[in-house]
């Protein structure tokens, strides 16, 4: 029995040293953690029903403008590359570089411009309910 929990320990021990050299390649950095909006705004409760998340990779060419639009849905993006400049409906604004994250307003019309000289490409994280819209526009 004893060699047994030797070969066991042994290759625990293996296994966790593995590990530990792997987390030493392993970088997290946090790039967003809030329960608040870019505004300032509190986040709603999550939606009722069946969650559906929905992940978008949204291309926007320079001199671009989106539409007038709002989402009923907590969403949270990071900016791949290029400037991505948020405007609210009342004229607040949020000027996005490359490598930021945004934690999107929620129930409040607003748009994204690209004012830069090259694509805007953001991915952006949608934490809804099946059957609900995650973006309407005006």
């Amino acid at each position: 029995m004893k060699k047994l929990s030797y070969g066991i320990c042994f290759a625990l021990l293996f296994s966790c040293n593995v590990w530990a050299a792997d987390l030493n390649a392993i970088q997290i950095e946090t790039l967003a953690k809030t329960s608040l909006s870019w505004d300032g705004s509190h986040l709603p409760s999550y939606s009722r029903g069946t969650p559906e998340v929905t992940i978008l990779r949204i291309k926007i060419p320079p001199g671009a403008q989106l539409p007038l639009h709002t989402h009923p849905e907590i969403n949270a993006g990071v900016l791949l590359s290029g400037e991505l400049t948020v405007v609210t409906e009342d004229n607040r604004f949020l000027h996005l570089k490359a490598g930021e994250a945004i934690v999107e307003v929620v129930n409040k019309w607003h748009y994204g411009k690209n004012e830069g000289r090259e694509i805007a490409e953001i991915i952006v994280f949608y934490a809804g309910a099946v059957d609900r819209p995650i973006t309407i526009k005006k």
